[in-house]
C-alpha cells in the first residue's frame, strides 16, 4: 500500500479549505449528539438526531448506504464490546454502558471524519481507564505527524504507550486517507514497526482512530449484518478519531474543537 507515494493524494488549498469545513461540522455533530447519549435513549434515536443535524447544516452522511451490504445508519454507534461499525438499533442505552459515535458528514463534496467515546451515566473505573487511555493514545499518535516522518511511527508510538498498560491495539481496522473521498490511501495502522511506511508530506489528510481493547486484539464481524465488529472475548473496546492535516511544520487536527 505504501509503495507508491503518488497514490497518496496531496490536497490543494481549495480542497483543504473544503475538508476543514466538513471536519468542523463533524466535530460539531459529535458535540450536539452528546446530550442524547444518556440512559433510556436508543442508538437509533441518536442516529435520527445525527441525520437531522447533518441535513440542517447542508450536508449528507457518508455512512448512509455505504458499502456492501449498504450501511443503514447516518452514524456508527458502537456499544461496549463493539469495536467499530455498530449499526444504530432499538438497543436502549443503560447506566454503565460506553458508547462510541462515529460521524462523517459530506459538505459541499468534502468529507470530515471523527469519533469519540461517551460514558452512559456512571461507568466503572475499568471502563473509564480504558476510555482515557484510548483518548491519550490518539494524541500520542497525532504527535508523530510532521513532514518527513513515516506513517508507521504513528502505530509504533500508540502501541508502545498502550500495551504496557495491559490493553491491546486492534490491527484489523485502521485509519485512512480522507477528504476528497471517504476512504483514500494511505492506510494508517495503529500498531506498526518503527520507521515503516510512506513518508508524510504537507497537504496529506488522513484519520488516526485507534481502537483499544480491554482484552484480546482480535475482532469478529457479526454475520447477520455484515458490519458490527466485536471483540472476540466480549470485553470492552474504545475508540477516538481525528482527521489530521500534515502542515509545513507539523499537523493540524481538523476535527478538534477542544472537545477531547
Amino acid at each position: 500500500m505504501f509503495g507508491k507515494k503518488s497514490r497518496i493524494l496531496i490536497k490543494n488549498q481549495e480542497q483543504i479549505e473544503g475538508i476543514k469545513a466538513a471536519s468542523k461540522l463533524a466535530a460539531q455533530t459529535l458535540k450536539y449528539l452528546e446530550q442524547y447519549a444518556v440512559p433510556g435513549n436508543t442508538t437509533k434515536y441518536i442516529d435520527q438526531k445525527c441525520a437531522e443535524f447533518t441535513q440542517d447544516h447542508g450536508a449528507i452522511a457518508a455512512t448512509k448506504g455505504y458499502g456492501h451490504p449498504p450501511f443503514p445508519g447516518h452514524c456508527c454507534t458502537s456499544v461496549n464490546d463493539v469495536v467499530c461499525h455498530g449499526i444504530p438499533s432499538n438497543y436502549i442505552l443503560k447506566e454503565g454502558d460506553i458508547l462510541n459515535i462515529d460521524v462523517t458528514p459530506i459538505l459541499n463534496g468534502y468529507y470530515g471524519d471523527t469519533c469519540k467515546m461517551y460514558p452512559i451515566g456512571e461507568i466503572s473505573t475499568q471502563a473509564a481507564n480504558l476510555i482515557e487511555t484510548t483518548r491519550q493514545s490518539l494524541w500520542i499518535g497525532i504527535e508523530q505527524v510532521k513532514p518527513g516522518n513515516r506513517f508507521g511511527n504513528i502505530g509504533f508510538a500508540i502501541s508502545k504507550f498502550v500495551q504496557p498498560k495491559g490493553y491491546s491495539v486492534v490491527f484489523e481496522f485502521a485509519g485512512h486517507g480522507v477528504g476528497v473521498e471517504f476512504h483514500e490511501e494511505p492506510q494508517v495502522d495503529h500498531s506498526a514497526a518503527k520507521d515503516s511506511g510512506a513518508i508524510m508530506q504537507p497537504g496529506m489528510i488522513f484519520t488516526i482512530e485507534p481502537m483499544i481493547n480491554q482484552g484480546k486484539a482480535r475482532c469478529k464481524v457479526d454475520k447477520y449484518d455484515g458490519w458490527t465488529a466485536r471483540t472476540i472475548d466480549g470485553k470492552l473496546s474504545a475508540q477516538f478519531e481525528h482527521t489530521i492535516l500534515v502542515t509545513d511544520d507539523g499537523f493540524e487536527a481538523l476535527t478538534d474543537i477542544g472537545d477531547f
